[in-house]
């Protein structure tokens, strides 16, 4: 069983004439320990799935089960990344990393081990008195994903967290982020439209239509860590899925298997 099963997903807004449907029954499975993006173009409804997955809105239909048990409202076994960090910019990054400990009730003891750990996993050790203000967006960032971490849910979900960061920053910043996930042995759901940042840190991409959210595709990413943005294969699959998503690809459903190669074989599965 998947540890996170999205069943038949509908979602719609307004009704009759004005009636728009988002999500046209869209199903989805993610496995214990892996990395998987949710990628297409806005609008398609990725974050409105993963909002959904999260619990801060309903479904209209279909089911979200984690670890086997009905999702129907937010919870702190699914901890969330926002675009915007939301740090509390009252609090400093030790009380903004405490407080979803103090709001589960963990004892001092533990607390204070989790934050320990969860400081040095983010190379914030000695920074932990610094005010969101002062810190880089890195950091924030950084100090974002831990704080979800910090009651060790069962997945994380991230909306398009480094979307307001410029270029250099966002690629070094996947590559801390993979580094705590992987440390972390952390299962991810995240949503982004960066193709080369899907690729580079994800085990799956599935590939969401502007079409009521269809999965167009689900792709395996079999790539060694750390991944070498230059090389064949890590080329390959980048092409490879701006190709899905601009529709250069046969109309009718296909499967495509491409023989080994050194990192393993490549599956791709492309539904219409």
């Amino acid at each position: 069983m998947a540890l996170l099963e999205a069943q038949d997903i509908h979602k719609y807004f307004g009704s009759g004439s004005q009636k728009h449907i988002v999500l046209g029954g869209v199903s989805l499975q993610v496995e214990e320990g892996q990395f998987v993006s949710l990628l297409g173009p806005s609008g398609c409804g990725k974050t409105t799935l993963l909002t959904i997955i999260a619990g801060f809105q309903k479904a209209n239909g279909g089911s979200i089960l984690l670890d086997g048990h009905l999702v129907t409202n937010a919870g702190p076994e699914r901890g969330f990344v926002f675009q915007n960090y939301a740090l509390f910019p009252w609090m400093n990054i030790r009380d903004n990393i405490l407080y979803p400990m103090k709001q589960q009730k963990m004892s001092s003891a533990e607390r204070e081990r989790r934050l320990s750990e969860l400081l040095e996993l983010a190379g914030l050790t000695g920074k932990d008195k610094l005010y969101p203000h002062q810190l880089s967006g890195g950091m924030k960032q950084r100090t974002a994903v831990v704080r979800a971490l910090a009651c060790r849910p069962k997945i994380l979900l991230m909306d398009e967290p480094l979307g307001a960061v410029d270029f250099q920053m966002r690629q070094r910043l996947q590559e801390e982020l993979e580094d705590i996930f992987m440390r972390d042995r952390a299962t991810v759901l995240m949503v982004t439209h960066d193709v080369e940042e899907a690729v580079y840190m994800s085990d799956r991409v599935v590939v969401m239509s502007a079409l009521q959210g269809k999965i167009k595709a689900d792709i395996n990413i079999h790539l060694s860590r750390p991944r070498d943005r230059r090389s064949s294969e890590y080329r390959w699959q980048v092409n490879r899925i701006m190709d899905i998503i601009t529709g250069r690809q046969e109309s009718e459903a296909e499967e495509v298997s491409l023989e080994s190669s050194r990192s393993g074989q490549r599956m791709i599965t492309i539904a219409r």
